[in-house]
């Protein structure tokens, strides 16, 4: 990858030549201003006002525009003339959690490579420190003409650096938010967390730009003298939201859908409402006496069954002892006569 910066990196008293790579890259289909009628580019000139003709970009310079419109030329060696410490190198500051930089704050990104045999050592010195310490670098740096603030942390086995908004020009949230009073019901949450669970997490990676890929297609099909297909029917979308819990529900039912999870019993999504419904009905004890009287009742009436059925079979064990206690006894008296009689 070409270097778009060369310097060093500050560490302390250490110097790390280093050189400055993009990290991003645009992958947007650009597109030229052509005259309707024939084709024709259409074309941007540079015109001084005061003379109206076109001039060169030798003839161009820098100038700062005050309030009443009057210019203050600024040359380039006025602006090489400025101290600025930074240059040529990246000076880290500070050490900090990366918690504590806020997202708002990110800008461009860039990796850093090191620049030369002799830079590889403290390079992945300071790489490794960085691994070990779970911290990033805050530095100063200037690039095309301005001091900036980036953030060094590792990526892979490389050290990337994002260049840092300076905290004065993060804009206050100010009127931004709602500003009328709004009550939020645990159903509603309870239907909020099922879709964020449903949609879950996404490899980044899978992640592509679908009209990118829909313009190239485009491209592609009139380039070769073919009528483009008609693009099918965008679903329904936005709109004044009538219902929130019908619209939380039926997100649901369409990302599980789209997932292949539609008809899961553990897919179901119960409302807190239909949730108290289902659970089992503990008694009720409303004043206290009407249902432990109730109670008491269902179980006298088990225990009397209970003791009827013992009963009964305690008899019928009793009758037929009985009976088996009278045959013997008959047996017994035969007996005598029968020998008698041999």
């Amino acid at each position: 990858m070409r270097s778009i910066w060369n310097g060093a990196i500050s560490f302390g008293l250490v110097s790390i030549p280093i050189k400055l790579v993009n990290a991003t890259e645009s992958h947007s289909v650009s597109f030229r201003q052509i005259h309707l009628e024939d084709g024709g580019r259409i074309r941007y000139r540079k015109v001084c006002e005061l003379e109206e003709k076109e001039v060169t970009s030798a003839e161009i310079g820098k100038a700062y525009e005050e309030a009443d419109g009057s210019m203050i030329p600024i040359t380039d060696a006025d602006l090489a003339s400025l101290p600025i410490p930074t240059a040529k190198t990246i000076e880290i500051v500070a050490f900090v959690p990366g918690d504590r930089i806020d997202p708002l704050q990110m800008d461009a990104a860039y990796y850093l490579s090191a620049n030369g045999v002799p830079a590889a050592k403290p390079y992945t010195l300071l790489r490794e420190a960085l691994k070990r310490s779970q911290k990033v670098a805050i530095a100063k740096y200037a690039l095309r003409g301005r001091e900036r603030l980036g953030m060094l942390r590792v990526v892979d086995d490389v050290i990337a650096m994002h260049g840092l908004l300076w905290p004065d020009e993060i804009r206050a949230p100010e009127g931004v938010a709602p500003d009328t009073e709004v009550k939020i019901r645990d159903a509603e949450l309870d239907l909020a967390d099922a879709l964020m669970d449903t949609l879950g997490e996404v490899e980044m990676s899978s992640l592509h730009d679908d009209y990118r890929a829909a313009v190239e297609e485009l491209i592609a099909s009139k380039a070769e003298g073919k009528t483009p297909a008609e693009p099918a029917a965008a679903a329904a979308g936005g709109g004044k939201v009538i219902d929130l819990m019908a619209a939380l529900e039926s997100s649901v039912r369409a990302a599980r859908s789209a997932r292949g999870e539609e008809g899961k019993e553990e897919a179901e999504v119960t409302p807190l409402s239909s949730r108290r419904k289902r659970a089992p009905a503990a008694p009720k004890q409303v004043g206290g006496k009407k249902s432990v009287s109730a109670a008491k009742k269902t179980a006298k009436k088990a225990t009397a069954t209970k003791s009827t059925a013992t009963k009964s079979t305690a008899k019928k064990s009793t009758a037929t002892k009985s009976t088996s206690a009278k045959k013997a006894a008959a047996a017994k008296k035969a007996a005598p006569k029968k020998r008698a009689s041999a």
